[in-house]
């Protein structure tokens, strides 16, 4: 009883700021306006705009000199009997096809830090995008495939942000993928407590599944759109990040992908078996449905429909010991994937990312009030599971930082959950003998009090400046062009550096690193005594999971006692007005 009046508190505290703004309507009825369904072409057709692939022959568009093909599907549909199921590559085909639209994006609610997730969803949704650059007609040239970010439960390659085009307008010696893939508990779900859930024993990471799957459809076909399969580079921002640096671990992904490129994603976003119990439990319990031949046969609406009542305890990629290790950083470190150069970084202030997504709302909370008062109870939860020793470290680490504790405790969830994991993945990467490069995004936007914070770096990125949901209207085209130029070297030879910028490979002595700001330079052993203590911490696998938090931690105690403070005050102030008045 006393627990769930504190969480209706939290919930409240939170909550109250996410009511629909005039902002929300507009991000809708633009992402709806670019739907439209892509149909068999029976007559005539432009052949100077297909392309012929195993499983059919699709019709582009062009815009100026970029051809792209978008909804190319890259597996059979995964509904029916598919459902939970592995993915299935696309049959064989010689029919034609438009390929004018994105396809259906999976099954996830609106959220509007997410301008993608206003696009229509539907369980069909194994599809990919290309964009090529037509004024280049080389062949076998570098395969940038995107995976998109969104904490495994939203997202989608629809989004303006993450469109292609600038990407191969400016570099027309690219082929740029974007892939879909299942979200949420259709693409992360443990279903062996489920009755018949032992036939589903992949069931814990489809979506990673999905992933291989759209790398060997594309090492079937990329060749027709003028790609290398030996030169493919997987870029991944956040949970995307994660996912394209969880995909060596697994075992049918070898000889599909070159390198990675992970933006702001590391092992610390995956579950345990344990934390992933919780979603399974609450499907059962909203669903009404305890078999597995009762949750196949449930109806895309309904699913829908479940989806929206459960999808605030959408599991990460899961440690499942089958198709994950139990033990990533083990992985990497016994040499797994050392023969894929990666490049890895992080932003500098990411966890104040959520101090944005608070803030879209309402003008009566702010998001930082809200922050500030949430993070401190997510922080109390995480430390009460330490051992004491381990407990010493966090004390010592927030003894190093300056200001108020929040942006001590938003220091030490930045470290944890972001740079220091990336930087042990590039630690272990070299020492078996890997080739890595290190970065840290330092440019903030508009909005002082957010920093350089998570996703910020998207628009520069891709080269859509004019995207300004993270940025707001503090871009810097240069520093697009060079980042641009620099994921595209990297790409293509292995090494970012660029005519102007030297970047020197990461080492486990200087730790060298290229920083991304006003200026752009190399620097060595960042924060390295923040390092030596967040690193014994990993283990804990800390990953920002505030679904299944207690509510029993002082934190919580102490905004009750504010708030009926609060109260007291404004009663006795109601008390005072009325007594004057009557």
């Amino acid at each position: 009883m006393k627990n769930n009046m504190y969480k209706s508190l939290i919930v409240f505290l939170f909550l109250f700021p996410l009511i629909s703004s005039i902002t929300e309507d507009e991000m809708r009825k633009r992402m709806q306006a670019l739907y439209g369904e892509n149909k068999e072409i029976t007559g005539d057709y432009d052949k100077a705009l297909s392309v012929k692939c195993n499983n059919g022959i699709f019709v582009g568009k062009t815009t100026e000199n970029v051809l792209s093909f978008k909804g190319i599907p890259y597996a059979k549909p995964p509904v029916g009997e598919l459902r939970w199921k592995d993915p299935v590559l696309a049959e064989d085909s010689d029919k034609v096809y438009e390929a004018y639209y994105f396809g259906k994006i999976p099954i996830q609610t609106e959220w509007e830090s997410i301008m993608g997730s206003y696009y229509p969803i539907g369980e069909d949704c194994l599809h990919l995008n290309v964009w090529m650059n037509v004024k280049d007609t080389s062949k076998n040239k570098a395969v940038i495939v995107f995976v998109h970010g969104g904490s495994y439960g939203w997202g989608s390659t629809a989004d303006p942000l993450l469109d292609g085009y600038n990407f191969v307008e400016n570099h027309p010696d690219i082929i740029f993928v974007s892939v879909e893939f299942r979200l949420g508990f259709l693409g992360f779900i443990n279903l062996s407590s489920v009755e018949g859930g032992e036939n589903y024993k992949t069931s814990t990471n489809l979506g990673l599944l999905d992933i291989i799957c759209a790398l060997k459809w594309i090492q079937k076909n990329i060749e027709q759109f003028g790609g290398d399969p030996n030169k493919v580079t997987l870029l991944g921002q956040s949970s995307g990040a994660g996912s394209i640096s969880l995909l060596p671990l697994i075992e049918g992904s070898e000889g599909l992908f070159k390198r990675i490129i992970a933006e702001s994603g590391s092992f610390s976003l995956t579950f345990s078996l344990d934390e992933a119990e919780k979603l399974t439990q609450k499907m059962i319990e909203e669903s009404g449905k305890s078999k597995m031949e009762d949750l196949v046969a449930l109806s895309e609406e309904e699913i829908i429909k479940l989806n929206s009542k459960i999808d605030d305890y959408a599991n990460y990629a899961i440690r499942d010991g089958n198709v994950l290790p139990l033990d990533l950083y083990e992985e990497y470190k016994k040499g797994k994937g050392k023969d894929i150069d990666i490049l890895v970084g992080s932003n500098k202030d990411e966890v104040r990312y959520w101090i944005k997504t608070l803030n879209y709302y309402s003008d009566f909370i702010s998001g930082e009030f809200a922050f500030k008062h949430g993070l401190p109870v997510l922080f109390e939860n995480n430390i009460k599971k330490m051992s004491d020793e381990d407990k010493e470290y966090v004390d010592e680490f927030m003894s190093l930082q300056k200001g108020e504790k929040i942006w001590k405790i938003t220091e030490f969830y930045t470290e944890i959950v972001f740079r220091v994991p990336m930087s042990v993945q590039a630690d272990y990467h070299v020492e078996s003998g890997g080739n890595a490069f290190v970065y840290q995004y330092r440019f903030p936007g508009e909005e002082e009090v957010l920093g350089a914070f998570h996703s910020i770096e998207l628009s520069h990125v891709f080269g859509n400046l004019e995207e300004t949901i993270y940025t707001g209207n503090k871009v810097n085209e240069e520093l697009s062009d060079t980042i641009q130029e620099m994921w595209a070297n990297f790409a293509k030879n292995g090494d970012p550096s660029t005519s102007e910028y030297k970047w020197e490979p990461y080492d486990t002595e200087k730790r060298k690193f290229m920083v991304f700001d006003e200026k752009i330079e190399m620097e060595e052993n960042y924060k390295s005594e923040q390092r030596e203590l967040i690193e014994p911490l990993l283990k804990y696998y800390i990953n920002g999971n505030y679904a299944q938090m207690s509510y029993n931690v002082p934190q919580v105690y102490r905004i009750v006692a504010q708030l009926v403070a609060a109260l007291i005050i404004i009663t006795g102030l109601l008390y005072a007005i009325f007594s004057f008045l009557f």
